[in-house]
């Protein structure tokens, strides 16, 4: 009984996480079986179902949001897409992913996303990927002097790993005008106290 509970709470997890206003579990749920029909394994992570290969290289991974639920691919930019029905969902920001998004059950076409799951899987095994792009962490002065001014905010900004430092400096650097700048540091400082990431609530 403590495994079906412990299953059961890990799906509520799952669930909470992943189909962002609980909408859609019967939705889910049919992709979920279309998806087994193949070689790719169920795995957790982030919070969320993703599947992969069995050299645990990501190669989708599904969810609901409020206004529809969707199929990731995490190299879907390779993918030829002759139904046209992949888009991205950060433009100028993801590279490599795309979305399948769906509206209702109607639109799974399980032939059709069979098709896609199989195209993906062939790409992966080929080694089709784009490599991450090594980018200099932007510098941001307002923000520089502020942790100057602060030992502990400073302590507990040296307390993140580089990649979410990174994050905090991007979001200080873009803001173009000084009132900006100020009214993101208000809200990231007590972020930083806390040891919570900027985007944390995301992964």
């Amino acid at each position: 009984m403590k495994e079906e509970t412990r299953g059961k709470a890990e799906q509520s997890e799952t669930k909470h996480t992943w189909d962002k206003v609980n909408q859609w579990e019967d939705e889910l749920r049919m992709l979920r079986e279309i998806i087994q029909k193949t070689e790719l394994v169920e795995t957790t992570k982030w919070g969320g179902e993703v599947y992969t290969l069995s050299n645990n290289k990501n190669v989708l991974g599904i969810g609901g949001f409020k206004n529809f639920f969707t199929i990731w691919f995490w190299n879907g930019v390779f993918l030829k897409d002759e139904a046209n029905v992949l888009v991205n969902a950060n433009e100028g920001v993801t590279r490599g992913l795309r979305q399948w998004r769906f509206t209702s059950a109607k639109e799974i076409n399980e032939k059709q996303i069979l098709h896609y799951i199989h195209e993906a899987i062939a790409n992966e095994k080929a080694g089709l990927s784009i490599k991450p792009e090594k980018k200099e962490a932007m510098k941001c002065d307002y923000f520089e002097n502020e942790l100057k001014k602060d030992a502990q905010l400073n302590a507990a900004f040296e307390q993140f790993s580089p990649y979410k430092q990174k994050e905090f400096w991007e979001y200080m650097a873009t803001a173009k005008q000084e009132k900006t700048k100020a009214t993101r540091f208000e809200k990231i400082k007590p972020m930083i106290l806390e040891s919570r990431g900027l985007n944390d609530k995301y992964r």
